[in-house]
C-alpha cells in the first residue's frame, strides 16, 4: 500500500475513448479539470471497446501514464469515466499518484462552489455517499482488527468502525436535510400564496444563465467563465413586466454523464425548474456542440419531471457568432426562442416580452367589481395574495385589481352558489 499523496495541483489526464464516447468529451473534461484548480500537465489517450476490469484500461496504457506522471512531476491522475474502487487503487499503486475519477472530480467542485447552508449539506451527503462504495476492497488498512491494551473488544475492525461513522453521519445529514426542505417547502408556500409566477433558468453549463440571470434582473450572481459557477439556487423579482411581477430563478448548471448521485443530491435547486410557471432553456449559440448539451439539458429535465413545463428556448452569446436578436414563434404566434446576447444585452427586451406573453396568457389581470354580499369572495382574493389594489366606488362596491393564476380563477369559478357564479362572472367572463 502506498501513501496517498497530499491533494495537489499539476495534474495527467487519462482519457479512455470509446466508439460512442461524444467528441466533445476530452475537451470538456479539461474544463472540468481546470474548474477544480488543476494545471494539466499532460494527456494520455486510450481507445477502448469496453472496460478493463483491473485498471480500466490496458497495462501499456498504465505504464505511458506512469511515465508521463514522473516526468511531469503530476501528484494527481483525473481520469475521465467513472472508476471502480479496485481500479482507482490500483492505479494509484502503479503511478505513485493520486487518482480522481469524473464522479469525485465534479463531487470536488461542487465542494468548493456550494455557498448555501443546504448547498454544503448537500455535497457532503453526496460525497459521503461516493466514499461509502469506496470502502469495500480498496482500503487494505481498514481490514486490521484494533487490537492491543485497552483497545481488546468485540473485534470490530477498522472497515466495520468506517462503515458505521460514515453511516451515521449520513442518517444526520438527512435530518437536517429534511429540516432545510421543510424550511424550502414553507417558503414556495408563501410564494405561491403571493401568486407571483416563476420562471426558471435552465441550461447546459456555462451557457450564460447567470450573466442572463443578472442582466434580467439587476443581480450580482457570480458569473464565470467556468462550469459550475452557480450551484446554489437564486430566486429575484422582475418588475416593470407587461404581465406584473416575476420571479427568476437561477439554477445549477447541467452536464452531461452527471453522476445520479450528484442528480438526487441537487433535487433542490432543480426543484425550481419543477414548479416553474415557464422553463428558460439558455444554449450556448457559439458552442459546436449545443446540439449534443440541448439533448442532455432535455433528458435531466424528463428525469425530474419538469419536461411537460412550457419552455422557451434562449440562444445566448450571439457577440460571438454576428448573429443579430429575433424571436422565433410557432403556428399560434407563441415564443418558441429568442436568440440574445446577456452581454451586450441585445435582444433581452425582445426575451422580456417573450415572457409577458406567455405568462399573460396563463394568468388574468384586471378590474373586477364585486358587491357587499361577494365579501367571502373577497376575502379569498386577499388571502391568496392575488388583489394589489383596491379602491372604492361611489355605489359602495368593491373595486379590486386582480393578478391571479388562470387555474385558481377556474378553482374559484367552481365553489359552489353565489360565490363560484360571481367568481366565474367576474374573473372568467
Amino acid at each position: 500500500m502506498i501513501d496517498r499523496a497530499e491533494r495537489g495541483d499539476r495534474a495527467v489526464i487519462l482519457h479512455p475513448e470509446f466508439r460512442l464516447t461524444g467528441p466533445d468529451a476530452l475537451d470538456e473534461f479539461q474544463e472540468l479539470a481546470r474548474s477544480a484548480g488543476a494545471e494539466i500537465m499532460g494527456i494520455v489517450t486510450a481507445p477502448r471497446d469496453r472496460p478493463e476490469a483491473r485498471f480500466y484500461v490496458g497495462s501499456g496504457k498504465i505504464e505511458e501514464l506512469a511515465g508521463l506522471v514522473e516526468e511531469t512531476g503530476a501528484d494527481l491522475i483525473l481520469v475521465s469515466q467513472s472508476l471502480s474502487a479496485v481500479q482507482e487503487r490500483n492505479i494509484e499503486k502503479a503511478c505513485k499518484a493520486r487518482v480522481l475519477d469524473r464522479s469525485t472530480l465534479i463531487l470536488d467542485i461542487f465542494a468548493q462552489r456550494a455557498q448555501s447552508y443546504e448547498g454544503k449539506l448537500q455535497v457532503e451527503l453526496a460525497q459521503l455517499r461516493h466514499l461509502s462504495t469506496r470502502l469495500v476492497r480498496g482500503w487494505t488498512h481498514l481490514e486490521r482488527q484494533k487490537g492491543g491494551i485497552g483497545l481488546r473488544g468485540p473485534g470490530e475492525t477498522q472497515l466495520e468502525t468506517d462503515r458505521r461513522l460514515i453511516g451515521g453521519r449520513i442518517r444526520q445529514l438527512r435530518n437536517r436535510l429534511e429540516k432545510v426542505a421543510r424550511q424550502r417547502e414553507q417558503s414556495r408556500r408563501r410564494r405561491k400564496r403571493s401568486r407571483s409566477p416563476l420562471v426558471a433558468l435552465v441550461g447546459y453549463t456555462n451557457a450564460g444563465k447567470s450573466t442572463l440571470f443578472n442582466r434580467v434582473t439587476g443581480a450580482e450572481v457570480g458569473a464565470e467563465d467556468m462550469l459550475f459557477a452557480t450551484l446554489d439556487p437564486t430566486v429575484r423579482k422582475i418588475r416593470d413586466m407587461h404581465c406584473g411581477e416575476v420571479l427568476l430563478a437561477d439554477t445549477v448548471g447541467f452536464v452531461s454523464d452527471l453522476p445520479h448521485e450528484l442528480i438526487a443530491a441537487f433535487r433542490a435547486t432543480l426543484q425550481e425548474a419543477r414548479e416553474a410557471d415557464l422553463l428558460l432553456h439558455v444554449i450556448d449559440v457559439s458552442d459546436p456542440y449545443r446540439m449534443e448539451r440541448q439533448h442532455d439539458v432535455e433528458t435531466v429535465l424528463e428525469s425530474i419531471g419538469a419536461d411537460q413545463i412550457p419552455a422557451v428556448r434562449v440562444f445566448n452569446k450571439i457577440d460571438r457568432v454576428d448573429e443579430p436578436p429575433r424571436v422565433q414563434r410557432d403556428e399560434a404566434g407563441k415564443a418558441v426562442s429568442v436568440s440574445l446576447s446577456a452581454v451586450t444585452g441585445d435582444g433581452v427586451e425582445e426575451l422580456r416580452d417573450a415572457i409577458s406573453e406567455w405568462l399573460a396568457a396563463e394568468r388574468i389581470n384586471r378590474w373586477i367589481e364585486l358587491q357587499g354580499k361577494d365579501g367571502k369572495l373577497r376575502a379569498q382574493l386577499f388571502e391568496l395574495g392575488v388583489v394589489s389594489e383596491e379602491r372604492i366606488a361611489e355605489n359602495g362596491s368593491w373595486m379590486l385589481h386582480v393578478d391571479v393564476p388562470r387555474e385558481t380563477a377556474e378553482r374559484l369559478g367552481r365553489l359552489p352558489g353565489q360565490e363560484g357564479a360571481v367568481a366565474r362572472a367576474q374573473l372568467l367572463a
